[in-house]
């Protein structure tokens, strides 16, 4: 496969969707544990909007297309993790505008600017019990797969991978946001609920492909 056509990005966009849905129950309980519990909700019903605009439209662009999508999450899920998801597509958007398909270094472009989108709109770093503790090392592996001339397969996979690895590493992290902030003592061993929905990201990916 030498591009990622319109079609495969519409099929990632509904994985997503899928994997949100299939996860809800989960994803609900591990925020329960330490956060509002409305984790799980707030992923499905993002990503089940973000699937019927990428279904229903007919843009060829997909920086416009990717652009409509992250809209979409932000403005049906205005919490904030609903928000930070959407601007991850925004970032992208921005960078791949004008494509109708995309090479493996788009693919590549793609994971830092997700990434970067939820660093910069939630200011936060790696290492801080986040989201983008998954999601740093996912784009990392995806860079470097895609510099070492890896398929679209092989990047998704490696950057997958790379987020599994981030998810564990969060275990032994300590929360400096929010409400988990006063739970830290006994959420130590238990593997950061952002970062979790960051490497089910990656895992559609991977299913895309």
């Amino acid at each position: 496969m030498s591009v990622m056509t319109r079609e495969l990005v519409v099929k990632f966009i509904n994985n997503a969707a899928a994997i949100m849905a299939e996860n809800k129950d989960y994803l609900v309980e591990l925020d329960a544990f330490c956060g509002d519990g409305d984790l799980g909700l707030t992923m499905s019903k993002g990503f089940a909007e973000a699937a019927r605009i990428a279904n229903e439209s007919a843009e060829a662009d997909l920086g416009k297309l990717l652009f409509t999508v992250g809209s979409g999450i932000a403005k049906i899920v205005p919490s904030t993790m609903g928000t930070l998801m959407g601007s991850g597509f925004l970032k992208a958007a921005k960078a791949l505008k004008g494509k109708t398909e995309l090479t493996t270094e788009d693919f590549a472009v793609f994971c830092e600017c997700y990434y970067a989108g939820l660093q910069e709109r939630g200011k936060a770093n790696p290492g801080e019990r986040t989201i983008l503790d998954s999601l740093k090392p996912a784009a990392d592996a995806a860079r470097a797969a895609a510099d070492a001339g890896e398929d679209f397969a092989a990047i998704a996979n490696k950057a997958y991978e790379a987020a599994l690895q981030g998810v564990e590493a969060t275990k032994d992290m300590v929360h400096v946001y929010g409400k988990a902030v006063v739970h830290r003592a006994k959420l130590v061993g238990i593997a950061d609920q952002g970062a979790i929905v960051g490497s089910l990201f990656y895992k559609a990916l991977t299913q895309t492909f």
